[in-house]
């Protein structure tokens, strides 16, 4: 059960419903449960465990149901499913409802709505809209970017040029969701969505300008309303006694409501680009998720020591870029070139 709730008449409006009988406003209704029923077991007699929070979806096979059945039996049946006064019952395909629900929806303050869409794809549209209004949520204190696709939120101390990041990562064609306050929502067990409180959409403060409205100023095209968080991006001032990881091979997570996303600490000091040091960790990002590591390819060329890829990618101890190597990929460097060589051998005697 979600602590959250959304009023009927926003998954209404989503899901292009149509009223048949409503005892008040649709916004006066809220709803509270990410689930939606399909009541065929409870027509069918069996009344034990139902969940009156879930709105009630009948389709063809519950409508076919109920015709077969005597008057009498339809009545008591329908009448009980609006006993329990569920949010909504919602028919599917353009179908309009008996009169037998009109009567028990008046008399139990029940409102029907009505869809033209088949019932399994208006479940899934539901489903999907219940969970990100319902989804756990928290809201944290930074900047939320679309760079290459890439959902990124930026997260540091207050000064240290998160929104300035921003507005110069939008004048280079990316896209602005949220800037002080961003708002991070579970919708799914691997994948947090991220948006910005209404009153401050578009909006961003940078120091010594003050607020500015991104859509207006730069284009409609330069912001959204929501993304995927799929990289944390931690800025922090340089700190020289600090050993700043120089390879990706270890990769680090940001837990958010027990998803862990991807994440990257990026010391700021003047003369770094920020921007594009954030467009590359974007395209590096999407390279790891497709499978892609440039030490691996380093090590790909027989004619390189381990000792020298080392150097390559940033270690000067080649044991410790060993240990790093099979941390991050499984195996140590020497073994993974034993495999790589191994698989080529394998495809050459393949394609003969």
């Amino acid at each position: 059960m979600s602590e959250f709730s959304v009023s009927l008449a926003k998954l209404a409006e989503e899901a292009n419903l149509t009223i048949a009988y409503t005892p008040c406003e649709l916004d006066k209704i809220q709803v509270t449960a990410t689930e939606v029923y399909r009541p065929g077991i409870l027509l069918a007699g069996y009344y034990e465990n139902f969940d009156s929070k879930r709105i009630q979806i009948i389709g063809l096979t519950e409508m076919s149901y109920l015709d077969e059945l005597s008057t009498s039996l339809r009545n008591t049946h329908l009448e009980k499913l609006f006993s329990f006064q569920p949010p909504a019952i919602v028919l599917t395909r353009g179908m309009q409802p008996l009169s037998e629900m009109m009567q028990f929806a008046k008399q139990y303050g029940v409102p029907i709505l009505m869809s033209t869409e088949m019932t399994s794809a208006l479940m899934g549209q539901l489903i999907t809209t219940l969970n990100t209004e319902l989804a756990p949520r928290i809201t944290r204190h930074g900047v939320l970017v679309e760079v290459y696709g890439e959902g990124i939120l930026i997260l540091g101390d207050s000064g240290v040029g998160k929104s300035e990041t921003a507005i110069e990562l939008v004048k280079r064609g990316h896209r602005l969701i949220a800037d002080d306050a961003v708002e991070l929502r579970r919708v799914s067990y691997r994948k947090i969505l991220g948006t910005a409180p209404a009153n401050i959409r578009h909006f961003i403060e940078l120091r010594g300008i003050g607020i500015i409205n991104v859509a207006r100023v730069f284009g409609i095209g330069s912001v959204r309303s929501s993304v995927e968080v799929e990289m944390v991006v931690q800025l922090e001032p340089w700190d020289r006694t600090k050993n700043y990881d120089r390879t990706g091979l270890e990769t680090e997570y940001y837990d958010i409501l027990g998803v862990k996303v991807p994440s990257m600490l990026i010391p700021v000091m003047p003369g770094r680009n920020l921007a594009v040091i954030l467009e590359t960790a974007a395209i590096n990002n999407r390279q790891k998720k497709m499978g892609y590591n440039a030490a691996k390819e380093l090590l790909n060329d027989p004619f390189r020591s381990s000792a020298e890829v080392a150097s390559m990618v940033g270690y000067e101890d080649a044991s410790y870029f060993a240990r790093a190597f099979k941390k991050r990929t499984g195996v140590t460097p020497t073994q993974y070139r034993k495999q790589a060589a191994k698989a080529a051998k394998d495809q050459q005697e393949a394609a003969l």
